[in-house]
């Protein structure tokens, strides 16, 4: 028992060294075969940390991990902790668990500090079958990188807020990156970090704004492609300036307008084109319109990037 004790301890210690804003990185596919650009993706990962972000995700939903082999995504991310300035969580989520444990054991002789591990995908599974799947998980990954939950609806089977609660509660995962927006489960939560203590981390830009100061930080696929706005939002709510956070909640807002319309993460893709990184090949082809409207947006993007700088550095 005392060990179990001294491992969560060690756990919680590491965790709480991940806070404020983070960026959620793509993982940028060659133009020729299904191989990740690991140059690329190096350069991507200097640019975040030079611009003030505590943290990266690798292979979370912004880096495609659903496209990559379990070698190719542990290659990434040996090379990814070795070059990064700043804490690397790395998602481990795959359809097996076998797998997953294969890859959280990689991320951990990398040097990750945390994992993150999503609800088993694609397939239909109770709340039950996924409390089992991740107690499984936690069984076989003892003494390995803490992990957190990682709630991505949009894409996965989703967790019910009192599945997430009492998962956390077991004591055997120490966070949560939520990125459902669902302010239900948001609430749920927070109620239960009245409680006990983990790591709550929003994965939803859309409610950084509102609810940024509530979390312990922000896991964000904006912050990979317009890290000075994410990091200033976190600077605005660390400072409790109100009017600086209304203004740059505005321009988040305006920034995911412009790339909602774009399949995840296109639209974070083509800002990093703009800022003039290389283009990455997309998964499958977008159609007339959504070029058209990629167009609009290469257009509509270097106003918002000057104006979007100036606010930033209105801090210094």
């Amino acid at each position: 028992m005392d060990d179990i004790v001294s491992l969560r301890e060690e756990s919680k210690t590491k965790m709480n060294v991940l806070a404020g804003a983070m960026a959620a990185v793509v993982a940028p596919r060659r133009e020729t075969g299904h191989t990740i650009d690991i140059g690329l993706a190096l350069d991507i990962l200097d640019f975040v940390n030079e611009r003030g972000v505590k943290g990266v995700a690798a292979l979370g939903a912004t880096g495609e991990f659903v496209h990559y082999d379990v070698e190719e995504r542990m290659r990434l991310v040996q090379m990814a902790v070795r070059r990064s300035r700043t804490p690397v969580i790395v998602n481990v989520s795959h359809s097996t668990l076998e797998a997953a444990v294969v890859l959280a054991r990689a991320a951990t002789e990398s040097g990750a500090r945390a994992l993150l591990l999503m609800p088993p995908h694609f397939f239909r599974h109770s709340q039950e079958a996924i409390a089992a799947c991740y107690s499984e998980f936690a069984k076989q990954t003892a003494g390995m990188a803490p992990t957190l939950l990682y709630n991505l609806p949009f894409f996965t089977n989703p967790f019910e807020p009192a599945t997430a609660c009492a998962i956390l509660e077991t004591g055997k995962f120490l966070g949560i990156k939520d990125s459902s927006g669902d302010t239900t489960m948001f609430a749920a939560l927070r109620e239960l970090r009245d409680r006990q203590d983990f790591r709550l981390f929003i994965g939803n830009d859309n409610l950084l704004q509102s609810h940024l100061a509530q979390a312990d930080g922000v896991i964000s696929g904006c912050a990979c492609a317009v890290p000075e706005l994410i990091t200033a939002i976190d600077r605005a709510v660390a400072s409790n300036d109100a009017a600086a956070l209304g203004r740059r909640g505005a321009m988040l807002r305006s920034y995911i307008d412009h790339i909602d319309c774009f399949p995840t993460p296109f639209g974070i893709q083509l800002t990093l084109l703009c800022r003039g990184f290389k283009k990455a090949a997309p998964a499958l082809p977008l159609g007339d319109t959504l070029l058209a409207k990629a167009k609009e947006f290469e257009e509509w993007f270097p106003a918002f990037l000057t104006s979007m700088l100036d606010e930033c550095r209105s801090d210094n």
